[in-house]
């Protein structure tokens, strides 16, 4: 929790230098100092959403990709407020300097707006139509359109940074303007390093095998270059298949075991790319971006004697598969996967060879649709209610509806887990 406040407190802090800069040496102006200082701010905080978009390992380690790409989305939403604040409020003798302005205003507005239906699931994941009408709009925008539209904030960046450029009474400010092109180089920089530059240090491997599980899942093993030292049990990485054929953008799919040699993964075909899995064929090589995740960490924080509750939903059953490997020696654990047909629990033979292994630490409860109200009450025991650590992996709609069945049951806020990916 306390890392979490400090990166929230970036919002804060981040524009400090920038603002007291300016304010120091912004004397001739003073009917104006408030609102050019919020535009400062906006981009400030749009920055700050670049330098977030590269999701950190080293960050997500503290505090989790869901909490960055939160702050993300947040940041993108807020800096508008300002930003429509210090256009209303300024004016800039340069005609050249007001339309730039403008254009980025407006570019960064419809960014967000395009953003929160096809990139975030803060509208999708509550409403049954949106989704479906972002379903119907992806034949169309598809994923690598979405990425690069959302890129468009980059132009947004640059715009604002000539704006600045073309305004006297601000560029004439030596020391500000030397801190301000650092901010935007140094943000510019590391994005365009950690986009294009680093992924040749990434972990690299070439696909073992890829087999169908079921009509639309697949479990894909690759074999790494080297070994994954910094892998934990319930971690997922970001892939991108070197092969033309699938395209070249990078989706997260969790690994399915605690190994370090060769990660498997079970992805569900349900969008444009992964529908595209099933066609890639072994020995193709792959470039791996992580690991990232927090569940293994979560599980070392939770006192030793209390049980673990495993929800999978689908194929959200992958990383919850690597925390039994791991788990079933030490921890008693509950593994409750709800599949949509009795012939879709894949992997019934590994979870039976799993429960022989564990001693009786492991029960796993394999239901045939959504666990209701009712089926939670009855699968679980007074003590896995009342201090079970829960874990709850599938789609975004089916964990939120799951989380709050569980606090209707009494499971607290607190013990449930989730690495919902959503802005």
């Amino acid at each position: 929790m306390a890392r979490t406040l400090l990166l929230w407190g970036l919002v804060a802090v981040f524009p400090l230098p920038l603002a007291l800069t300016l304010n120091a040496q912004l004397t001739d102006v003073t009917s104006m100092r408030l609102y050019i200082s919020l535009g400062l701010v906006a981009y400030c905080w749009w920055l700050l959403a670049i330098l977030l978009s590269v999701r950190p390992s080293w960050l997500d380690r503290a505090v989790g990709l869901r909490h960055i790409y939160a702050l993300h989305g947040v940041l993108g939403i807020l800096a508008l407020i300002p930003a429509y604040l210090h256009r209303e409020n300024t004016f800039a003798p340069s005609t050249w300097a007001r339309d730039l302005g403008d254009w980025a205003f407006w570019a960064a507005f419809a960014v967000l707006g395009y953003s929160l239906l096809f990139m975030s699931g803060w509208l999708t994941d509550r409403s049954l139509l949106l989704l479906k009408v972002k379903s119907r709009l992806e034949l169309v925008f598809r994923h690598q359109i979405s990425v690069w539209i959302h890129r468009l904030n980059l132009a947004a960046v640059l715009l604002i940074w000539l704006h600045v450029h073309l305004i006297d009474r601000v560029a004439q400010h030596f020391a500000f303007m030397v801190l301000f092109d650092l901010y935007t180089l140094a943000v510019l920089g590391i994005y365009v390093w950690k986009k294009w530059i680093a992924p040749d240090s990434y972990l690299t491997g070439r696909v073992q095998d890829n087999v169908a599980l079921n009509r639309a899942t697949r479990r894909l093993a690759v074999t790494l270059d080297r070994t994954s030292t910094t892998s934990r049990p319930g971690d997922f990485y970001f892939l991108r298949f070197e092969d033309p054929g699938i395209g070249r953008e990078w989706h997260p799919f969790s690994a399915t075991d605690d190994r370090h040699d060769t990660l498997t993964f079970t992805i569900r075909q349900t969008g444009d790319y992964t529908r595209k899995a099933g066609g890639v064929a072994p020995g193709t090589p792959v470039r791996l971006e992580g690991p990232f995740g927090q569940f293994d960490q979560t599980v070392r924080q939770h006192p030793a004697g209390a049980p673990l509750v495993l929800v999978g939903m689908g194929a959200g059953v992958a990383p919850l598969l690597g925390l039994i490997s791991a788990h079933r020696g030490d921890r008693r654990i509950h593994l409750l996967w709800s599949v949509r047909r009795p012939e879709d629990a894949y992997y019934g033979t590994l979870l039976k060879e799993y429960e022989n292994l564990s001693g009786g630490r492991l029960t796993v409860t394999v239901r045939t649709g959504r666990f209701t109200r009712d089926d939670l009450a009855h699968a679980l025991s007074e003590e896995e209610v009342a201090r079970g650590a829960f874990f709850v992996v599938g789609p975004n709609p089916a964990v939120l509806a799951t989380q709050r069945t569980l606090r209707r049951i009494g499971v607290s806020r607190g013990r449930t887990h989730h690495e919902r990916l959503t802005m």
